[in-house]
């Protein structure tokens, strides 16, 4: 089967690298992706390396996304970083709802939603993280779990250019991986779910990603699977030559 969608890899540097880190890894990976055209490739680095990565990947085939971002588009809120701050890098891609996120800094469905509002009406594109977690799996609530996600997330979002990706939580940064079989069932769930919130010619066209434990040894199982459209990639994404494997492995480059 060929599939319709262009394959995306993303990767999520998370509390990563310096500007010299970064650096050294733009130098090291931009050559080993020449060429390479079959795959949309983004980088989503810590806010203090993104203008370095708007000029290290100006002219280059590699996007620039960013981790975070808030609802407002200006005013008094220490810390934050708004949809018109991060255009003015050049940033077209921002991670939405990821699980350290929701977990760790206690971000709910209807924050999530604020920022997917503030994203879309900016013209930028949110990667929507959604999964579950282990005592969920087990205790098959994992459907209804993304269901929700889903829902809330998205409750008043006109149909937005957008990517989802499916991180199991249980998954994520412990070198255990969902198998692709689990990988299919819930990107499938998702498709299908996408296209009742609002049209499946719409829901057809959506990438859906995996993430959790991708590594270069393992992309090409879960890309091989329908509803997989590429990885949102952690770990590996640190690493140049590894991160450059991923890309490369779905590529004919």
């Amino acid at each position: 089967m060929v599939k319709i969608r262009k394959t995306l890899i993303a990767a999520n540097w998370k509390m990563h690298k310096t500007v010299g880190e970064a650096a050294n890894f733009v130098k090291d990976f931009l050559p080993q992706v020449v060429g390479v055209a079959e795959v949309d490739m983004v980088i989503c680095p810590p806010f203090t390396c993104l203008p370095y990565l708007s000029a290290g990947l100006k002219d280059s085939c590699v996007q620039l996304g960013a981790q975070n971002v808030f609802w407002a588009r200006q005013g008094a809120y220490t810390g934050e970083i708004s949809t018109a701050m991060l255009q003015d890098l050049g940033c077209s891609y921002i991670i939405v709802g990821h699980s350290e996120r929701r977990h760790i800094i206690g971000e709910n469905d209807l924050i999530i939603n604020r920022k997917l509002k503030a994203i879309s009406e900016a013209g930028m594109v949110p990667i929507l993280c959604v999964g579950e977690t282990l005592p969920e799996r087990e205790q098959n609530q994992a459907r209804e779990v993304v269901r929700l996600q889903l829902e809330q997330g998205l409750k008043g979002v006109a149909a937005p250019e957008l990517v989802v990706a499916y991180e199991p939580v249980w998954a994520i940064g412990t070198g255990i991986n969902a198998n692709p079989a689990d990988a299919q069932e819930m990107t499938g769930f998702i498709r299908e779910y996408l296209a009742i919130l609002y049209d499946k010619t719409w829901a057809e066209g959506i990438r859906i990603l995996y993430g959790g434990s991708v590594k270069p040894e393992n992309i090409a199982q879960f890309v091989a699977q329908p509803d997989v459209d590429g990885a949102l990639v952690g770990g590996a994404s640190l690493d140049a030559h590894d991160f450059a494997r991923i890309v490369r492995l779905n590529s004919n480059a």
